[in-house]
């Protein structure tokens, strides 16, 4: 059973209210675009080097995928710090310190001496990505109120291109020799460039007074249900990050830039898919889309696994990309209307159960992967995209936007 705190939700629709701002939209657009961008080269510059790090401190998968829990447990951990920030200090100012902290970030986990040091490295990694993920995306709430239509999906579109420039920059400078300390070191202090220039076109918020306190909320039955199905998406798009190289490098004996190349091609997918997910929405419904979007995912991922070829790897997570990339802007859709319920408590419950799947998601695909081999515990991803496709008609409405959706919640 899931118990939602309501202050990492509520902070965040306080500190979107925007103030006298001499910023033009369209400038804020970009600035916002921005750290979305470098929040995906960040996470993404991070994640081919996985495998040089398991095998620098002999890691089993296990092992291995205890050490990844950390950065999604510094992650829940930060989330109700994010939202009393974010409401104290406002979206603008959280935003800039937060994703300077994760860009500072990124090298430690690479140059980490030991196993303990790792393991704090990836907490604070996490921790920071959580602070971002609140405060950008407050941002990026109020940018979409002044314009009066729909732009969200442009904004997680750009994070996708981030990861895949990100993921494309490490297999280059693997390909070409460059130490994995230097590369991330450059890294950072590229994205603390762009953040520092990018800070002057933030939408300014205006600070709340005071924080309200501590609210516990047992969810309903549809937002159980909506949170399943945003458990099961959120922790293929984890198991992509942490195991897509390491299958490939690992399993099927591929060099580190093919490795990187993998989730390259899964952020690729996933950018074009949200960039695409308004109109596809549209022609095919929200049920239709992500029945068709699970089959994918599971389709593409069993089929290379199956395989068992680097070049069938690299697409599968590619499609894998495409197929995942909008359940989490329509589950997050379908909540925010279910009847009876205020918005703001139901996209806390839905993204708290979802956050969990990152959560559980590299410790539970690194016991399977010890137990049976790691095309064993990938498989549990593509029976989870599977289950996306099945359960869909039952709790998600057949179209979402427009009219308010009315999803019972009893």
């Amino acid at each position: 059973m899931t118990w939602t705190v309501e202050r990492s939700v509520a902070p965040v629709r306080c500190s979107v209210a925007p103030v006298r701002c001499s910023v033009a939209p369209v400038r804020s657009r970009w600035a916002v675009s921005a750290i979305f961008f470098i929040n995906g080269v960040v996470l993404a510059s991070w994640v081919p080097h996985i495998p040089a790090v398991k095998a620098k401190h002999a890691l089993s998968d296990g092992t291995l995928g205890a050490v990844l829990l950390c950065m999604a447990l510094g992650a829940v951990l930060a989330l109700p710090l994010a939202g009393w920030l974010t409401d104290r200090v406002g979206s603008h100012r959280n935003t800039m310190v937060a994703a300077l902290g994760l860009s500072l970030a990124l090298p430690a986990p690479v140059v980490s001496p030991s196993i303990t040091l790792l393991s704090l490295s990836l907490m604070v990694l996490g921790a920071c990505n959580g602070m971002l993920d609140v405060s950008m995306n407050a941002q990026a709430v109020a940018i979409e109120a002044r314009y009066g239509r729909p732009i969200m999906s442009s904004f997680h579109g750009c994070f996708g291109l981030g990861g895949f420039a990100g993921a494309a920059l490490a297999g280059g400078a693997m390909r070409f020799g460059i130490d994995g300390a230097h590369h991330v070191v450059a890294i950072a202090l590229l994205c603390v460039l762009v953040v520092i220039r990018a800070r002057h076109w933030l939408l300014s918020s205006r600070p709340a007074r005071h924080a309200p306190g501590l609210v516990f909320t047992k969810p309903s039955r549809a937002l159980r249900g909506l949170g399943a199905l945003a458990f099961c998406a959120l922790l293929t798009e984890g198991a992509m990050a942490d195991w897509s190289a390491v299958y490939l490098r690992d399993v099927l004996g591929t060099s580190p830039a093919v490795g990187a190349a993998g989730f390259a091609a899964f952020s690729l997918a996933m950018a074009g898919g949200r960039f695409a997910g308004d109109r596809l929405v549209a022609r095919l419904g929200s049920r239709g889309l992500l029945r068709a979007s699970g089959a994918l995912a599971a389709g593409g991922l069993g089929a290379a696994l199956l395989i068992g070829r680097p070049s069938a790897a690299v697409v599968g997570f590619g499609l894998v990309g495409l197929g995942i990339s909008n359940a989490v802007p329509v589950l997050f859709g379908a909540a925010g209307r279910v009847a009876g319920v205020r918005p703001g408590i139901a996209l806390a419950a839905v993204a708290t159960t979802g956050y969990l799947g990152f959560l559980v998601g590299p410790p539970l695909i690194g016991l399977a992967a010890e137990a049976a081999g790691l095309p064993t515990g990938l498989g549990i991803v593509s029976i989870l995209c599977a289950l996306i496709a099945v359960y869909v008609t039952r709790v998600v409405p057949a179209r979402i936007g427009g009219r308010r959706a009315r999803v019972s919640g009893s």
